[in-house]
């Protein structure tokens, strides 16, 4: 079923003869115009249509409030969806009506919110990071230890550029992260010497890349403000994609960084390899650093810095992991008998 079919736009802005822009086309345009993400874009699309079918295919300029209570309540009630996931749905579909058809929405009355969880996050010891990674090989062992060493996401490390990372200063740089905000962070010195070896056999593809006119992939603006920029050595990606691949936008043949499913795959293999009974994913490196870091007397306010969280509230959930290790030091009656 083609979820536009009843969502073509009409109207002046449509040229003579031309095939008038859908609602998702106008939703795609609008987040672009913002410089939302491309993962937020897909997202926000995915609910809207969501959204659109939910209610019968009907042109959301038909629906108000009340239909957007119901959807909300079902994802709640029927779906049993996270808060989280609620939260972005309502997010996806404010942009829609306040961005895109320029309606504001009057209150939602009694939305039924998914409960929020409470839950700590997995931490591995020091001894279960080191087996992990030793169960690495190649890129996917020196991004795992920079989740680990210096506390980045998955697609923050996978994003570095050659400019970013410091050598003489031991630090990254780490952009356009959550919140689209630059942060900086550790380059943990036992890896300095592991990313410039990488870093020499990186740019033996980069000068390939560079005699075949094939260029790396930079967001839109800057490609249109660094004209050749593309194909410099200090816009490279530090991991990047082993095949060339087509540009969503132009259809160009660019090289992007590695794909996140590439490290996602191998690190579970090798958290089932090393039998360790925990579900840890890539991100468990990162709870990890921040744990061990405040096991070690670091304050909290350094650890929310090196993570990039703009609230404290979201770093003092470690200073939970770490009193709850061991039962906060209580012996347990247990010893006594």
């Amino acid at each position: 079923m083609n979820d536009n079919r009843n969502v073509r736009e009409t109207g002046p802005a449509c040229h003579p003869g031309a095939q008038p822009p859908t609602l998702v086309d106008r939703v795609r345009a609008t987040l672009r115009a913002r410089h939302y993400s491309y993962r937020t874009e897909e997202a926000y699309v995915g609910w809207i249509k969501r959204f659109i079918r939910f209610h019968g295919m009907r042109h959301p300029r038909d629906l108000g409030e009340a239909e957007v209570n119901a959807f909300l309540t079902h994802l709640a009630v029927h779906d049993k969806v996270a808060a989280s996931t609620q939260t972005q749905a309502l997010s996806a579909l404010l942009f829609l009506f306040q961005d895109v058809l320029h309606r504001r929405l009057a209150a939602l009355g009694e939305v039924i919110r998914a409960r929020p969880a409470s839950r700590l996050p997995v931490v591995l010891t020091r001894d279960e990071v080191r087996h992990i990674l030793t169960l690495l090989e190649g890129a996917p062992r020196l991004v795992g230890a920079l989740l680990y060493g210096a506390g980045m996401r998955l697609l923050e490390a996978l994003r570095l550029r050659v400019q970013d990372v410091d050598f003489a200063l031991n630090q990254v740089l780490v952009r356009d992260g959550k919140g689209r905000k630059d942060r900086r962070t550790m380059l943990p010195v036992p890896l300095k010497d592991q990313l410039r070896s990488h870093l020499e056999s990186v740019r033996a593809r980069f000068e390939a890349d560079a005699r075949d006119g094939i260029s790396v992939t930079l967001p839109a603006a800057l490609a249109r403000k660094y004209a050749g920029a593309g194909i410099e050595w200090m816009w490279w990606f530090v991991f990047p994609a082993v095949a060339r691949s087509a540009d969503r936008a132009t259809g160009e043949l660019k090289r992007h960084h590695l794909h996140e499913s590439v490290i996602q795959r191998a690190f579970k293999l090798a958290v089932m390899r090393s039998g360790i009974p925990k579900h840890a994913t890539c991100h468990t490196l990162r709870h990890s650093f921040a744990t061990h870091l405040l096991d070690d007397g670091y304050d909290i306010r350094t650890i929310q810095e090196l993570l990039g969280h703009s609230d404290i509230s979201t770093t003092m959930i470690y200073t939970h992991v770490v009193n709850q290790a061991g039962g906060r030091g209580v012996r347990s009656p247990l010893e006594r008998l």
